[in-house]
């Protein structure tokens, strides 16, 4: 096992300054909508399908291995799981037990399972589609935007392509008339079979991973793969069937060639930026294991 990294109070102070600045660029605007009680159908998903708090995403970590030097660090004794060592006060390693580790070894198969294969460019998006396939214009989830193509070109979209979606937490959100339609059926018990790298969602999960290692992971690692997904949601959306022009997002017209190959393309370059946060996640995933055996 390395010595640990001491920090001194100068730098780890401007570290935690820089990634809640950093993050309260995402966490302000959406308190301030909801405190509005306006609603964000790209942004939200951010903080309501991904349950880490804004106030928690704030927070930095310094992670395990790390001590941070000077007396503001006493300041860290108020949150469950530090403790005060020689030189400082770090991140007391004896808590990364039972839940925490159960989760790190899923989440080390899984990435790993993903990292291993090649993406698959040939999905479109559909996924989106069939969350609104055959569904009565009162249930949409957004039902306060409209459908770019209508209730029936939408449908007749959905009908005209193979759906192709092997990610199952977006397949247990497609409408009952979709889920045949799919060329896969996705379970929880075939995640470890079916998760690949092409995938948005598999991609955008990477911050979910992150998070429910929290505070035993840096805090720009999780800050990273977090503002990776805020930029991949919103691809997400720009090809789904809502017209979201009037919120400044441009739609990615999957419904012809030349939208259908630049997804395609915007999916690849997503593939090529998740590969190294996915790795980090990976020999983070094995660092956390070894402490705790």
């Amino acid at each position: 096992m390395s010595a640990p990294t001491v920090l001194p109070e100068s730098e780890w102070r401007a570290r935690e300054r820089a990634h809640t600045e950093r993050m309260r660029k995402w966490t302000i605007p959406h308190q301030e909508r909801r405190a509005r009680g306006e609603k964000h159908p790209v942004l939200d998903f951010l903080f309501t399908y991904y349950s880490h708090r804004p106030s928690y995403l704030e927070r930095w970590q310094p992670g395990p291995g790390v001590i941070l030097a000077g007396s503001a660090a006493r300041a860290f004794l108020d949150r469950q799981g530090y403790h005060e060592v020689p030189g400082g006060i770090a991140l007391d390693e004896r808590g990364f037990t039972g839940k925490r580790v159960r989760t790190a070894r899923f989440a080390l198969s899984l990435l790993e399972a993903t990292a291993a294969r090649s993406p698959r460019l040939s999905c479109f998006g559909l996924h989106e589609w069939a969350m609104v396939y055959r569904q009565p214009a009162e249930q949409l989830r957004h039902a306060q935007l409209p459908l770019r193509l209508g209730s029936a070109g939408t449908d007749q979209l959905v009908e005209s392509l193979d759906v192709r979606c092997g990610h199952y937490d977006a397949f247990r959100f497609f409408t009952d008339a979709a889920r045949p339609r799919n060329e896969l059926t996705p379970t929880r018990e075939t995640q470890l079979d079916l998760e690949q790298p092409g995938c948005l969602h598999a991609n955008m999960d990477l911050f979910k991973w992150a998070y429910k290692l929290d505070p035993f992971l840096p805090s720009e690692l999780l800050g990273d793969c977090f503002e990776l997904a805020a930029t991949i949601r919103e691809l997400d959306m720009r090809a789904s069937p809502y017209d979201l022009s009037g919120l400044g997002y441009p739609p990615v017209r999957i419904e012809t060639a030349e939208g259908r190959a630049e997804y395609a393309r915007a999916q690849a370059a997503f593939a090529r930026e998740s590969a190294p946060l996915r790795d980090r996640l990976i020999a983070h995933c094995h660092y956390l294991l070894s402490i705790a055996k």
